[in-house]
């Protein structure tokens, strides 16, 4: 179907594109670049099979067939007419046409998709005297059309249904987690098992069983039931089994991932969810509030998703968040705490100095990302500690700097950081 070595993009959430091109460059694939929302990237069909089993933050890996450029559906469809759509699948074989556009051209994606399965159609009927049939609902090829402006690509899905659809979730919560944010959130504070882990608002315990995969390196998709690339003509079953049955980079997990939650009901759901992952030896569940806390595993991260307060009063959201402060502050001291929420006054409330912020998008929110150091002893303590830290480590890099610029500006001219916007 294609040539050993050609062109893939990996889809992802806003704000994960950095650690999913890390994902892929772990894979070994190769010119790996960063755009928005999304990774390009080169690799054989080994790697297409990898992306889509190991990479935790990938909606779904594309594989462009056309680049072009077009104003109007019309063009698109003399495009994708061009496209040899026999070598992909045959008149037998079901497909479905998905659009994604960021322009003002075009007023209405389903018109796109529309005309991009006339395209398909009229080059069967025109070949062959007969057409595939459209199906939405598991169709044997999946069809992706993303344009952006001007610029249109043409993609075969090798995905499926999205990539945060592992498979070990039977029971949820009211507005879960999405399991690419959640392990995308994890990810992000360089945790990889080498401390307990702790959720104390867990839900139906997404962030605990991404967190034990993590921990463990398993990988994310290995509990998925199929991928639109098993259909494809070329689908090579042995290589897939292969790399399916190589478990030969999994880590052990020395420590354990801890969750609560106030809910018996949300603890029963994560319970269940955390049995079919076939993870109940590596997670803890409780029944008890985030209040009750007393004392904390050590060493231990700390990552949760407070409620943000659409279903609780403006009054209980506030305290809540205070009351989440006072715990880290008395109770995870010496540990590390990441919270997720979208509220500037709710994170007002926690009373402490995050040093560090980023943005993330949870469902359609814009979200922020906060890390809290949380010391052990007084304040003018912890700030002479740093202070003298950043003391000794400009000296040393003052000392290391004559021996090493050269080598490393050379590093960076040879690598220079490349950046495609979708």
């Amino acid at each position: 179907m294609k040539e050993d070595r050609f062109e893939m993009i990996a889809k992802t959430l806003y704000g994960l594109e950095d650690v999913l091109a890390e994902e892929l460059t772990a894979l070994k694939a190769e010119d790996v670049q960063i755009g928005r929302r999304m990774v390009s990237f080169w690799g054989d069909k080994a790697m297409l099979y990898k992306a889509n089993l190991h990479c935790r933050t990938a909606l779904r890996i594309l594989m462009p067939l056309s680049h072009f450029k077009a104003d109007n559906a019309e063009t698109v469809y003399t495009e994708a007419k061009k496209i040899e759509w026999d070598t992909f699948f045959s008149t037998e074989q079901t497909f479905a046409v998905d659009a994604v556009i960021y322009s003002e051209s075009f007023n209405h994606s389903k018109f796109v998709a529309y005309r991009m399965k006339d395209a398909i159609v009229d080059h069967f009927n025109e070949k062959y005297g007969k057409r595939p049939s459209v199906r939405i609902n598991r169709p044997d090829m999946y069809i992706h059309i993303h344009i952006s402006h001007s610029d249109c690509t043409i993609s075969l899905d090798s995905s499926g249904e999205s990539l945060h659809k592992r498979g070990y979730r039977i029971e949820q919560v009211d507005a879960p987690l999405n399991e690419v944010l959640a392990a995308g959130m994890i990810l992000k504070t360089g945790w990889r098992g080498a401390s307990h882990f702790v959720d104390p608002m867990c839900g139906s315990g997404t962030l605990l069983i991404e967190a034990a995969m993590i921990a463990l390196n398993i990988p994310p998709g290995l509990y998925r039931e199929e991928y639109a690339f098993e259909r494809w003509f070329d689908f090579d079953r042995a290589l897939f089994d292969e790399i399916c049955q190589d478990d030969s980079k999994e880590r052990e997990f020395a420590f354990k991932c801890y969750g609560s939650d106030i809910s018996p009901k949300a603890i029963e759901k994560a319970r269940k969810n955390i049995e079919n992952a076939g993870l109940s030896r590596y997670i803890e569940l409780n029944v008890i509030s985030f209040q009750q806390y007393s004392q904390a595993p050590s060493p231990c991260l700390l990552v949760t998703n407070p409620p943000y307060g659409e279903r609780i009063s403006a009054n209980d959201i506030m305290n809540l968040y205070a009351m989440i402060g006072e715990r880290l502050k008395h109770v995870f001291s010496g540990s590390q705490a990441w919270i997720l929420s979208y509220k500037d006054e709710c994170f007002d409330k926690i009373g402490l100095r995050p040093n560090q912020k980023m943005k993330l998008m949870n469902g359609q929110l814009e979200c922020e990302y906060r890390c809290y150091e949380l010391f052990k002893g007084k304040n003018k303590e912890y700030k002479a500690t740093l202070h003298e830290k950043k003391r000794f480590d400009g000296k040393n890099k003052e000392y290391k700097s004559s021996s090493h610029e050269k080598k490393q500006f050379d590093r960076d001219r040879k690598k220079p950081r490349k950046t495609v916007v979708s």
